[in-house]
């Protein structure tokens, strides 16, 4: 390690050319004055000017071949010289006293990494408040030492990154690595913990297409996580109870709609429906009311639908994940 730098921070980025200087920007103006800090930029194969605009912010930049957010995280904190490894995304701006407030949360010896919330980049999109309100309600019931901590706002030892191995790189999307990097932390007898004053501002999306084929993803790759730790199953601090019966019941009502003429399938599809609606409004009069925003409304809407986008990505995953390599085994059992 370069003597001097003590933290370093590591930010993968893909085609972020609009964004990435006021990001680098902001890791670079921290308030934390205990030592040096560095702040590493890995460009994932973007085909913009990434690379040349967090490297004129401030940054160190280091290139490669597309191959995903797990990977370039590991590339970042793998030629880091920090004894401290912090991560934020190309869509984040850390706040000034990111670092400050975590830092010293890492110093026990039982922690192995540490964890933080987000603020909202976009308040004037209404879809992007709804998102945020509904994180934000999540973040609040959380404690302070949890089982799940998000690669946007983390920091973690550099020994612990070394003992683990780093994140998994078969996520090759934004989806699930976090996760599957905080199981295999808790698992090596770690403590995860959660500062919820330590606050990333992010975008979120604006568009409710995009929005969706992004909640089709993470059920995807949520199927290659519970396959891989299927003690998880049961959920953690962020998820609920209804995160798992959603997308289970909107993939239900999708497959008997061939059947939607018979009295049967159509009084379990429309049972399923009411069920899905009552677990989209539960949340959103919780949304109205911690806002006082009617607007929000639109959030019923959103996880209404979402659930059905989970549905398809989770149907997809459990072909990949589940049923493929079954059928392999099979195969190579009988050739």
């Amino acid at each position: 390690m370069e003597e001097g730098v003590q933290v370093s921070i590591v930010i993968p980025a893909y085609q972020a050319g609009d964004r990435i200087g006021a990001v680098v920007g902001a890791a670079r103006n921290q308030d934390w004055k205990g030592g040096g800090i560095e702040v590493v930029v890995v460009d994932d194969g973007s085909a913009d000017d990434t690379a040349e605009r967090a490297r004129g912010a401030g940054a160190r930049v280091l290139t490669q071949e597309n191959r995903g957010p797990a990977a370039a995280r590991n590339r970042g904190w793998r030629e880091a010289r920090g004894e401290w490894i912090f991560f934020t995304d190309s869509d984040c701006i850390p706040a000034p006293d990111w670092i400050s407030r975590m830092l010293p949360l890492l110093e026990e010896k039982s922690v192995g990494a540490v964890g933080g919330s987000y603020a909202i980049a976009n308040p004037g999109s209404l879809l992007a408040s709804c998102i945020h309100e509904e994180i934000t309600l999540r973040h609040e019931k959380m404690g302070g030492e949890v089982r799940f901590l998000g690669s946007f706002n983390l920091a973690l030892p550099r020994k612990v990154l070394e003992e683990v191995g780093g994140f998994t790189e078969e996520y090759r999307h934004a989806s699930g690595e976090d996760n599957d990097l905080s199981y295999r932390i808790r698992k090596r007898g770690y403590r995860l913990l959660f500062e919820p004053k330590s606050t990333v501002a992010h975008t979120h999306p604006e568009r409710f297409g995009s929005y969706l084929k992004e909640q089709a993803r993470h059920g995807y790759w949520r199927m290659k996580l519970y396959r891989d730790h299927p003690e998880r199953m049961e959920g953690d601090d962020y998820s609920g109870f209804s995160d798992f019966l959603e997308p289970p019941a909107a993939l239900a009502v999708l497959l008997l709609l061939p059947w939607r003429g018979t009295v049967w399938a159509r009084a379990l599809s429309d049972a399923l429906l009411v069920l899905l609606f009552l677990t989209a409004l539960i949340p959103t009069v919780a949304v109205v009311l911690s806002t006082g925003r009617g607007a929000h409304t639109l959030f019923l809407g959103v996880r209404f639908l979402r659930s059905f986008a989970r549905a398809v990505g989770m149907a997809a995953g459990v072909a990949m994940f589940w049923a493929a390599p079954a059928v392999r085994r099979l195969w190579g059992g009988r050739a």
